[in-house]
């Protein structure tokens, strides 16, 4: 199944008290390479942009005056990402966002739901790192992924970021790796990107060096295998049995 990295910007939080969708991105992957095909519209609305909103993305409702209205491009949208994974950090909030959206525009699409299957980054962090802080920054801190453009929240931004940070979340042993190499200034996650996205690539990302540790140290870092794991490690069952 094809996925979408999917992101909005709102005029502020609350739907009921008349908040809309002004901004809405969506890119696509497919077997974990991003092909790059993208969709990304602003959108005119009558609703004013809360101040709170504007101090998070910057978005004017004289910038949107010129752009289209929702329901002009909800087609475009919907074509796009039907029959896909899409993929979004706080699924909640932006589903609700466009459901709504739907609702007020000659809803023929239903929900989203009906369309596509939803990950939401958000749950699926908490459950990997719980008791830590979860939003996309602090994600893009711990994974190593470049968010230094990012002054501002901006959907189309946000959704390539979001891209980054999922392939490194999900990209299996690698989670091990990080929690090491995370501040070696040459180790990034575009490095890790590249080599899994190209199973051919003999490239070395990491210069792998020989530690030997002492009984404390090997006792500890077993520990936190069996913590990661979530289960004893195979050499120390054996060794238990022995």
């Amino acid at each position: 199944m094809r996925q979408m990295f999917v992101d909005i910007e709102t005029t502020g939080l609350e739907i009921k008290k008349g908040n809309r969708i002004i901004e809405f991105a969506a890119i696509e992957m497919d077997q974990r390479k991003l092909t790059g095909r993208k969709i990304h519209f602003y959108f005119n609305t009558s609703a004013p942009v809360e101040k709170e909103a504007l101090k998070v993305h910057g978005i004017t409702n004289q910038f949107l005056e010129n752009h289209p209205h929702f329901y002009e491009k909800m087609d475009d949208i919907m074509h796009f990402i039907k029959n896909t994974q899409i993929i979004i950090h706080n699924a909640s909030f932006d589903i609700s966002f466009l459901n709504n959206e739907l609702s007020l525009n000659k809803n023929i699409w239903g929900r989203v739901e009906n369309h596509c299957k939803v990950l939401d980054t958000l749950l699926l962090a908490r459950k990997k790192h719980p008791g830590q802080r979860n939003s996309l920054d602090a994600l893009c801190s711990r994974y190593g992924v470049n968010n230094k453009n990012r002054n501002l929240h901006g959907a189309l931004l946000d959704s390539e970021i979001l891209s980054d940070v999922y392939l490194m979340m999900t990209g299996g042993q690698i989670d091990l790796l990080l929690q090491d190499v995370n501040e070696d200034k040459n180790f990034s996650a575009d490095k890790i990107r590249e080599r899994f996205a190209d199973k051919n690539s003999q490239q070395e990302f990491i210069d792998l060096k020989t530690l030997f540790p002492n009984s404390p140290e090997h006792e500890k870092y077993l520990s936190f295998i069996d913590d990661v794991s979530k289960e004893k490690t195979l050499w120390r069952n054996f060794f238990h049995e022995k």
